[in-house]
């Protein structure tokens, strides 16, 4: 099984409830075509950059979920259909380029600096320093 990853945006609406029958009708597609849904996140109202359809505002929708390539064309045949998405994109995702989530401390799991430098203000052992010496 392949993984995706498949943002919509919807019509922003004064009733949560009509998005919410569309992101369900998502769940219930990817389900019946045999995928697995990994991650289903809604990061709610945003503005455009530029209008879609008259509209300055859309409701994001990410699906994450792994299953067929069947399941792609499914997916996006209901989007297609559908009035209340705006646009979509679903694109293959490679397992390495997940992200790993941080812990809830802040801290990278490992305990290193993500960018593999040292701390500020210290000097690594063995190198000389600005005196010439080595410590």
């Amino acid at each position: 099984m392949k993984l995706y990853e498949s943002v919509s945006i919807l019509r922003p609406v004064q009733e949560e409830t009509v998005n919410d029958r569309v992101v369900e009708k998502m769940k219930e597609i990817l389900t019946q075509s045999g995928a697995n849904i990994l991650k289903l996140e809604n990061s709610g109202k945003k503005k455009l950059a530029y209008d879609i359809q008259h509209e300055r505002k859309g409701t994001f929708i990410t699906v994450q979920f792994e299953g067929p390539s069947t399941v792609v064309a499914d997916l996006e045949r209901f989007q297609r259909m559908e009035d209340q998405v705006m646009k979509f994109m679903t694109v293959r995702v490679n397992p390495a380029d997940l992200v790993v989530a941080e812990e809830p401390d802040g801290e990278n799991p490992e305990g290193e600096n993500p960018e593999g430098e040292e701390p500020e203000g210290e000097e690594p052992e063995g190198e000389e320093a600005e005196d010439g010496l080595v410590q």
